[in-house]
């Protein structure tokens, strides 16, 4: 029989992939811990958690025994007319972890449909109001997801060239730094007297696939302020940097300003199953709350709080308020400052940065975000048994809070291999 790879050729279409050009994709077998295992017997340190999912390790058993237990009670249920106590537990959960002005969680499917319900709920806001806000405001080079509405505030055209023409109505800004953030302020004072923008959705404090760019937490509090002050909704799009990862629960934690309306997924359910989840405060949820059928959300997913995706979420959390996963994120940031500062001299250098435990450095070679230089770094990186994906010249690690000091040492030694090798 053929193996997963050439078994993969005849049927499936993998994402982000021009198959033309890359035809053959890595047959995986088994996960655990923070080890890759594949059909050949190979094995790979994920170093990016598979996309920053699976943050307490794969395969955890503590969150399989808890899932396995659930799938013998209920395993899923319509949502609409319905509830059942794992929903109603990781309502409660979350709210208790997330900024205290959050009330209301509305469960979906994914990252991309997550910030999709936050952007309907923006708009929709302000349409039940009679209120004429119909533009939306987002960060340059911002990603947050491939559905349509999320395609729209996303700025990285490599994704959504051939869509733009069908998108909701967006305004871009610049990320802020201590030098621009004044002229983002007086930018935003006289664009603001128009009172038609509904919403400004960011990722707070790290552009994630902008390549883990990173910008003043100062300046995004001065910014919120001013967009909060003029009624317009902030929607913090937290489905990559929420639960743990810039060593407070969520970034917002970060800021004094709290948002209206946050979106999570990845690893809220740490890698076992898909689950979005959007919160938003009691105001956004009290504009929809009528009567008036009209003014309700009509949104859903077949699979909306399914129950094994709940209890996963709940595991999950109960492991990150655990002093274990505690005493885990602080270790791993600690190593990234250490390793920071022995490389940050390294003539292949140009730029490295850190928020918790994302770290990030910029190679001073240009390169295309997926050219062949990126690839063949990729393929270096694998070759030595370590998975990281570089997102053009940026190589960065996020890997699961439970890797082992040796391991991440492993990835920061190849690392190093590769800035003093002619890959």
């Amino acid at each position: 029989m053929k193996n997963l790879t050439e078994r993969d050729k005849k049927h499936i279409w993998h994402p982000l992939t021009q198959h033309k050009l890359n035809s053959d994709m890595l047959g995986i077998v088994k996960a655990k811990g923070a080890i890759l295992y594949d059909e050949n017997g190979g094995e790979y340190i994920d170093g990016i958690a598979s996309w920053y999912t699976s943050m307490y390790g794969h395969c955890n058993e503590y969150i399989l025994e808890k899932v396995k237990h659930q799938m013998a009670v209920l395993d899923q249920v319509v949502f609409s007319g319905f509830t059942h106590e794992p929903a109603i537990r990781l309502s409660e959960e979350l709210i208790n972890i997330l900024p205290s002005n959050q009330q209301k969680i509305f469960f979906s499917d994914n990252g991309s449909t997550a910030t999709e319900v936050g952007i309907k709920m923006a708009l929709q806001y302000h349409y039940n109001q009679g209120n004429k806000r119909k533009v939306l405001l987002a960060f340059e080079e911002g990603f947050h997801g491939d559905t349509f509405g999320a395609m729209s505030v996303s700025g990285l055209s490599v994704y959504n060239g051939p869509f733009e023409d069908y998108f909701i109505k967006v305004e871009r800004i610049l990320t802020p730094t201590k030098e621009n953030v004044g002229d983002i302020l007086l930018q935003l004072t006289e664009r603001l007297s128009q009172n038609d923008i509904a919403g400004f959705i960011y990722e707070p404090l790290v552009q994630g696939a902008a390549a883990m760019k990173m910008h003043d937490a100062e300046g995004l509090n001065m910014i919120i302020e001013l967009l909060k002050k003029h009624q317009v909704l902030l929607i913090a799009d937290e489905v990559m940097t929420g639960f743990g990862k810039t060593g407070k629960n969520f970034a917002s934690d970060h800021l004094p300003v709290k948002p209206d309306i946050i979106c999570l997924s990845k690893a809220l359910t740490a890698g076992l199953m898909p689950m979005g989840v959007t919160s938003c405060t009691q105001q956004v949820y009290d504009a929809f709350y009528s009567t008036d059928i009209a003014k309700g959300l009509f949104h859903g997913h077949t699979y909306t709080a399914n129950p094994l995706a709940c209890v996963a979420a709940l595991a999950g959390i109960e492991l990150l308020r655990s002093e274990q996963i505690q005493i885990d994120i602080r270790r791993v940031i600690k190593s990234h400052q250490e390793f920071g500062l022995k490389i940050k001299g390294h003539p292949k250098v140009a730029e490295i940065r850190q928020c918790g435990i994302i770290f990030a450095l910029d190679l001073n070679i240009k390169m295309e975000r997926y050219g062949r230089l990126r690839d063949r770094l990729f393929n270096f990186f694998m070759a030595h048994g370590v998975f990281l994906r570089p997102l053009g010249n940026t190589i960065y690690i996020l890997a699961p809070y439970t890797i082992t000091a040796s391991q991440l040492k492993r990835v920061y030694d190849i690392i190093e291999l590769a800035l003093d090798s002619e890959v």
